[in-house]
């Protein structure tokens, strides 16, 4: 459980049968639940990468690569849920930034990256999602100076879409499908980037999308939300 000891701050896990948590509109408690494993195959996929990734920090990686990770993740903090900073451990950093690799078939970095950061971009958008063509768009900045990752070879935007949710749904945690790779390059991509649903998608449902970024240097950023509704 994560929580802040003054009352009235945030908190955050399970107390007796409530869960709290917070989002956008403030701190709130809700019923716990207990959630459910289907062990789909997307879910099996990331259990596969963490064990790889794993085994490869042990039986391949070099001293030196893991020595890297180390001091990239010392110098690096991560937010947990309630916003404060942590530091993890350099194996944990290397599989967070490989996972996404191994799941879209883009070649991991064994090398800890060099410069000190998550890799900022500007937040992307959706629209233009319909029911007609169950498709819809991710837009993005490709501007050198806030989205590098748009304007160099190895670096790479992942979209992220949720299964479609009622129109007042204002918050889903996940789990979220991977569903498009915006690829960046010198030349860079052409915004926006159009793909299909992973589910049936009708007028008047909610989607939420997720979205990250990848370095050429391995850096993966931290994680951006937005949501739209689905048009006819």
């Amino acid at each position: 459980m994560l929580f802040k000891p003054l009352l009235g701050t945030d908190l955050s896990g399970k107390v007796g049968g409530l869960v709290a948590s917070h989002n956008a509109g403030g701190a709130y408690f809700r019923a716990a639940t207990i959630p459910t494993n289907p062990n789909t195959t997307f879910q099996q996929a990331v259990r596969n990468a963490f064990a790889q990734l794993s085994s490869l920090w042990v039986d391949t990686l070099t001293q030196t690569q893991r020595d890297e990770w180390e001091l990239y993740a010392a110098n690096v903090p991560l937010t947990n849920r309630i916003g404060e900073q942590h530091n993890v451990s350099g194996l944990n950093m290397y599989v967070r930034s490989n996972t996404p690799r191994l799941q879209t078939g883009i070649a991991r970095v064994d090398d800890g990256p060099p410069v000190f950061d998550l890799g900022g971009y500007s937040a992307p958008t959706l629209s233009g999602w319909s029911e007609a063509t169950q498709t819809g768009d991710i837009n993005f900045s490709v501007s050198a100076f806030s989205d590098p990752w748009a304007n160099e070879v190895g670096g790479f935007m992942l979209g992220f879409i949720s299964r479609p949710q009622n129109p007042g749904v204002k918050f889903f945690r996940g789990p979220y499908r991977v569903q498009v790779t915006v690829t960046g390059d010198p030349v860079p991509p052409v915004s926006p980037s159009t793909f299909g649903s992973p589910f049936p998608i009708t007028a008047g449902q909610r989607l939420f999308g997720r979205a990250v970024t990848m370095r050429a240097d391995g850096r993966l950023s931290a994680d951006s939300f937005f949501t739209t509704l689905v048009g006819a």
